[in-house]
């Protein structure tokens, strides 16, 4: 990672970084961050000078063809471990055994507690499972991440990305040191997880949303899909109102003008407006003196 994207990576790119000294120079742990972009697992190993353990999908490493033995070779090369997401429990569980043998290893294990990447810059509420379990489970302290305008270089949809300069802030590390032994009370992995990410919430500045982000990707998507179907079923209603307008002007036909537009005085009197020079202002003040 380090030699080969990590260097052309800061040189493009050139990100700051903020609290590089709470990261340990060796030993277990745990580095939770908040997830605006799919280039947040490359940014902030590329600036560390310890490898860093993500959980990826394992599509990413088993897709057939030259295409996908490049993109294999990839995230091995960025630290990526493959994880089976087939089932929601079964990947979980996955992914929570993976990152305990990363940080038995004495390694740096990244993770992002929102589960997936916000879908509007906001940050959302962290998800109990992975983060607190093996935190609690093997004892390491938790390093709290922010990263700062990475979903400005990658917008979701776009291909290329803009050269602008990502932040990444990293915090002190939390010690969760008390609660060990309890990484299966519910209880305890909330209270766990929501400091953290109240820390990161302080970091990065970001306004706070307390659902999962999960759950705001599939409200934005149905506001979407109905948003289409109701500019959809409003075409042929659009359609017709026209129509009915035009048959209407074709009822009144051409060149008959109503009794209260200039041609069309009431009454056969002699439309003001045709003698005033000034407008309407003029006209009524001739009609006044004549009064």
């Amino acid at each position: 990672m380090k030699f080969s994207i990590g260097g052309p990576l800061k040189l493009a790119f050139r990100p700051w970084v903020e609290g590089l000294e709470n990261v340990p120079a060796e030993g277990p742990a745990v580095l939770a961050s908040n997830h605006l972009s799919f280039s947040d697992s490359f940014f902030l190993p590329a600036v560390l000078d310890r490898k860093v353990t993500f959980i990826a999908k394992a599509e990413y490493f088993t897709t057939p063809g030259v295409k996908g033995r490049l993109t294999a070779a990839f995230f091995k090369g960025v630290g990526q471990l493959p994880v089976d997401r087939s089932g929601a429990r079964g990947a979980g569980e996955a992914a929570i055994r993976s990152g305990i043998e990363v940080l038995e290893r004495g390694e740096l294990f990244g993770i992002y507690p929102e589960g997936t990447r916000s879908p509007d810059g906001r940050l959302y509420r962290g998800k109990p499972g992975g983060l607190a379990r093996v935190a609690l489970a093997t004892g390491a302290p938790v390093i709290p991440v922010a990263m700062i305008d990475t979903e400005k270089i990658q917008p979701p949809g776009k291909v290329v990305p803009k050269l602008m300069r990502p932040g990444i802030r990293i915090g002190r590390p939390l010690d969760f040191s008390r609660y060990h032994g309890m990484e299966h009370d519910r209880f305890v992995l909330r209270a766990v997880t929501d400091e953290v990410m109240y820390e990161i919430m302080k970091l990065s500045g970001q306004e706070y949303v307390d659902m999962y982000a999960t759950a705001a990707k599939r409200q934005i998507a149905e506001a979407a899909k109905a948003e289409k179907q109701a500019h959809k079923q409003a075409g042929p209603e659009r359609k017709q109102a026209e129509e009915r307008a035009e048959q209407v002007r074709r009822q009144d036909g051409p060149g008959e003008k109503p009794d209260d537009e200039p041609g069309g005085a009431p009454d056969g009197g002699t439309d003001e407006r045709a003698h005033g020079e000034g407008g309407p202002g003029r006209g009524d003040a001739a009609g006044d003196a004549k009064r």
